[in-house]
């Protein structure tokens, strides 16, 4: 099953693919920014010098699309000020100082019934508990689960594609945690009231597939199932919505349209692992499995980190640099985000570290004009022009972008890796899509 254009990649994954999820230190201090989710950025709700336990929402937004945030650890409150972001500029920040206790709130609710409670109720629990999508997106994810405009639901995919070299994240969680995955699952098709729901996992994860059919098997009611484990081929982007729906389906999505908009709701795994433990357990959003990896670390792991963690101590506990590093990446090579230090925190979207050795990253910083060799075009999982965009960006073409469609662009990096002329098509086309965002306010 599959899409069309696309590229077979370098996966990178051996060095972490087999290691088992490990907890780490509680680092001494935590920085939570107030936004790490799409719409509006949360305001403080503590003070310098308050206490704060575990699990204690610390920050919340005002107006429909926006997520709560919460502290990951108990201690005190030292700084609320603007921080460095992974996702590159500085945004209002909580700093708290551990206090060794790890201590939780008091008020967790439990649901041992969970698949009885109320399709509103299981959204408003998703909601308290900043739940938004860990794929990279951070779309809250109570929205994404409030269907609009009169659209039915007919499926649910979770994504286990993890299609991006390197990052084993949701690999390792559907190995270790396949049972709480299916229940998650559950409680998405109940919310959206579906009969039938998906999880697509590439066909590189065989130890992942075999634990999910098993955990699925083990729910069945009779002879029929209403859940799929489905194996995809190996391509990159396979973990993209669209491309997803595509294969697994054979629906497609329409330009300017959602995937909502042909019946289909896609979930990471690792947001239906924490929809899981907010229901169940009560427990909001405040740590996730981070893949720490690359040549340029000493020993590679698959971490659960706490939502704050800073990079550098991610680093320093799976043993310091390997040599000299080069680049920093938040998420994988093809579309995470390089960083320029490494006190940036652990966000709800990080899915890995990448870390290159000045040995392995070559970069060249020159490009060369189109030579109108098509690559870009042929291997385009969305069937749009990128050699157009790269022109149109040098010339400020804005209107001639958007009639193209470049909003339909998904910036999965392939138009830059194919190029022959080195030319950052990505860059370009972040560049009018931001443009065109810009008209559109007007």
């Amino acid at each position: 099953m599959t899409f069309r254009g696309g590229v077979y990649l370098p996966e990178d994954k051996d060095k972490t693919k087999g290691l088992s999820i490990q907890p780490i230190p509680i680092p001494e201090r935590i920085v939570i920014p107030l936004s790490q989710h799409t719409g509006a950025i949360c305001e403080p709700l503590l003070k310098v010098d308050d206490l704060v336990k575990k699990g204690q929402k610390i920050g919340e937004g005002k107006g429909l699309i926006t997520s709560p945030v919460h502290s990951s650890i108990s201690g005190k409150v030292i700084d609320i000020s603007f921080q460095p972001h992974p996702l590159g500029n500085d945004i209002v920040s909580i700093t708290i100082e551990s206090d060794g206790k790890d201590e939780w709130v008091d008020n967790l609710k439990q649901n041992e019934d969970y698949l009885s409670v109320e399709p509103e109720r299981l959204r408003e629990i998703i909601k308290e508990a900043g739940i938004v999508g860990m794929g990279g997106a951070q779309f809250p994810t109570h929205i994404k689960l409030s269907p609009t405009n009169g659209n039915k639901v007919d499926y649910v995919i979770l994504n286990g594609a993890e299609c991006e070299p390197f990052i084993t994240s949701d690999h390792r969680l559907m190995v270790e945690k396949s049972s709480e995955i299916i229940e998650g699952l559950k409680i998405i098709m109940r919310i959206l009231s579906v009969k039938k729901g998906f999880i697509g996992i590439e066909k590189n994860k065989p130890d992942a597939i075999k634990a999910m059919q098993i955990a699925e098997w083990g729910t069945r009611n009779g002879d029929k199932s209403a859940i799929e484990v489905v194996g995809l081929n190996v391509k990159y982007p396979q973990g993209s919505e669209k491309q997803l729906i595509k294969s697994v389906l054979k629906r497609e999505v329409p330009s300017g349209k959602l995937p909502m908009d042909v019946g289909v709701v896609v979930n990471n795994i690792g947001t239906v692992y924490a929809i899981y433990n907010a229901v169940r357990y009560g427990k909001p959003l405040i740590e996730r499995i981070v893949t720490v990896t690359g040549d340029g670390v000493k020993e590679p792991k698959n971490i659960l980190a706490k939502i704050g963690t800073s990079f550098d101590f991610l680093i320093q506990n799976c043993g310091g640099f390997s040599g000299e590093p080069e680049k920093v990446i938040m998420g994988g090579p093809m579309m995470g985000i390089a960083q320029y230090t490494l006190k940036v925190p652990v966000i709800k979207g990080t899915s890995g570290i990448v870390v290159f050795s000045k040995k392995s990253e070559k970069t060249d910083s020159n490009y060369q004009p189109c030579i109108r060799c098509g690559r870009c075009i042929d291997n385009c999982p969305m069937a749009i022009s990128p050699n157009l965009y790269g022109l149109y960006a040098e010339r400020g073409m804005i209107d001639n972008a958007r009639e193209w469609n470049v909003m339909d662009c998904i910036e999965c990096g392939i138009c830059s890796y194919v190029c022959p002329s080195n030319r950052p098509l990505v860059q370009f086309i972040k560049y009018l899509k931001s443009e065109v965002k810009k008209q559109n306010k007007k």
